[in-house]
């Protein structure tokens, strides 16, 4: 059996199963037995601490709602309802995109968490990913895809968020869950079997007070890195002399036909806000993306490649903030559908799904001939040479670029733009020496962004390693 490693790298073609331990574990599947999973194994056993199946430390384990109708408008018609997507790797909830199920389904459902219980993705790419919840979200619904964990007493909640969290779990989740299906899961008697290493309570509170001092100080340094991409936004519109107005969230609004003209009819289109944004984009020298850019239309069907593995960009791949890529090493057999498009080194990929949040990024060397998804559209040709393709980027990126992109999208919950609708896209045009203080003032940017985050991540790598550590011992942790 081929499987891969843990960074997409090295690929182990074989290894041994003794029958008697296929027997012991009624698992033959060599992928159970791997050498990684055997030592954890036996690195839980041999801790000092008492180890317990999750099932005997939880009073509540369960999947939560599938929703059966649209989702409500706002809070003032539903309930907040936590999906799969707002669960972030940093452990939090993200709070800025919570939907809200209609409040008479709600009120028929059970399926409701409260602060600190942990939530845990069972199914997905992301399966074994776990946050904690929030007491704004006290009382709120989750879904089908998720697990709520809550600790019975005598175990820190907390404690039980980081354990989950940990190597120690997440291993021990890779190696039961389903990969035969379209998509990686885990069970619900999967996750009640897992091992659980409890130390006692007060040895819990002290492991979970340096964790909570790691990870603020983690979190600090990532909205440093974030803030100063964030603040990119202005210093692109400042160069430009340009002023996007305030976002105007009127429910009523009129449109004459003459306003209209020979553009869309659908009423969102034509918002204030968005002829504000476009006044403001027109207040400058500016063409149409359509004008100045080419999209490719390259295609590889990974299984027309002559290697057992390829690498593959989704859009969750593209970081919002930063535009960071992160590629996948994907066996040519299990390639998705989706995985078509053929990048190469210059090109611009940006996301046709939610393009306003700003999955859009450059393709440098590194990922020079990957294959990504069908849900970007490319970039490859720069028909207009007086512009600068980074600096075209840092436009798209802006609030300027985002909020055209919304205004041309179209959909509900999970607006979508096109090509066609891309190439409408107004892009301003300065002079040579504007763009190249742009590009510059961005890669500065992007190079101290990489630096804290790195910092960033070391130390939050190191707080984990240290978690470990202490529940296994310092030989066994190696």
């Amino acid at each position: 059996m081929r499987e891969r490693g843990e960074d997409g790298s090295g690929i182990r073609m074989t290894y041994a199963i003794r029958l008697h331990n296929g027997l012991q574990a009624k698992r033959f599947d060599p992928y159970f037995h791997q050498e990684r999973f055997l030592a954890l194994e036996k690195a839980l056993a041999a801790s000092s601490f008492d180890i317990d199946r999750l099932s005997n430390v939880v009073e509540h384990l369960d999947y939560g709602l599938m929703p059966t109708e649209d989702y409500a408008a706002d809070s003032q018609s539903g309930e907040a309802f936590i999906r799969v997507t707002n669960i972030l790797s940093s452990g939090d909830i993200d709070l800025s995109d919570v939907k809200y199920i209609p409040s008479l389904t709600a009120s028929q459902s059970q399926k409701r968490v409260k602060t600190n219980d942990t939530i845990m993705v069972q199914c997905g790419s992301t399966t074994g990913k776990v946050a904690i919840v929030p007491a704004e979200l006290d009382g709120s619904l989750y879904a089908s895809f998720c697990f709520a964990i809550r600790a019975k007493s005598g175990t820190d909640q907390r404690y039980l968020f980081y354990i989950l969290g940990s190597r120690l779990v997440q291993e021990q989740i890779r190696r039961t869950w389903n990969v035969v299906s379209v998509r990686p899961n885990t069970s619900k008697p999967d996750v009640e079997a897992l091992s659980i290493l409890l130390p006692p309570l007060s040895i819990q509170l002290e492991m979970v007070a340096e964790m909570e001092s790691a990870r603020d100080s983690w979190r600090r340094k990532l909205e440093q890195a974030e803030a100063l991409l964030a603040g990119m936004d202005d210093f692109v519109l400042d160069k430009l002399g340009i002023t996007v107005p305030d976002s105007e969230n009127r429910l009523a609004y009129a449109v004459t036909l003459n306003q209209v003209g020979k553009a869309r009819f659908d009423p969102c289109f034509h918002h204030p806000r968005f002829r504000h944004l476009l006044d403001a984009a027109k207040s400058t020298a500016n063409k149409p993306l359509g004008d100045i850019v080419r999209f490719s239309t390259a295609q590889l069907d990974p299984a027309m490649c002559d290697t057992e593995t390829f690498r593959y960009i989704e859009i969750s791949g593209v970081s919002r903030e930063t535009g960071e890529i992160t590629s996948n090493e994907i066996p040519t057999s299990e390639a998705p559908s989706r995985a078509r498009m053929l990048v190469r080194q210059g090109d611009i990929i940006i996301s046709l799904t939610r393009p306003h949040h700003g999955s859009i990024s450059y393709i440098d060397a590194e990922f020079d001939r990957c294959i990504v998804s069908t849900g970007f559209a490319v970039i490859h040709e720069y028909t207009d040479s007086s512009l600068l393709p980074h600096y075209i980027l840092a436009v798209l990126r802006s609030s300027l670029g985002l909020q055209q992109m919304l205004q041309h999208s179209s959909g509900g919950n999970y607006p979508a733009i096109t090509e066609t609708e891309l190439k409408h896209i107004l892009i301003p045009i300065p002079s040579l020496d504007i763009q190249q203080e742009v590009v510059d003032e961005l890669n500065l940017r992007r190079l101290q962004t990489r630096r804290l985050r790195e910092e960033a991540e070391n130390e939050w790598e190191a707080a984990k390693a240290r978690f470990e550590a202490r529940l296994l011992g310092e030989a066994l942790a190696q």
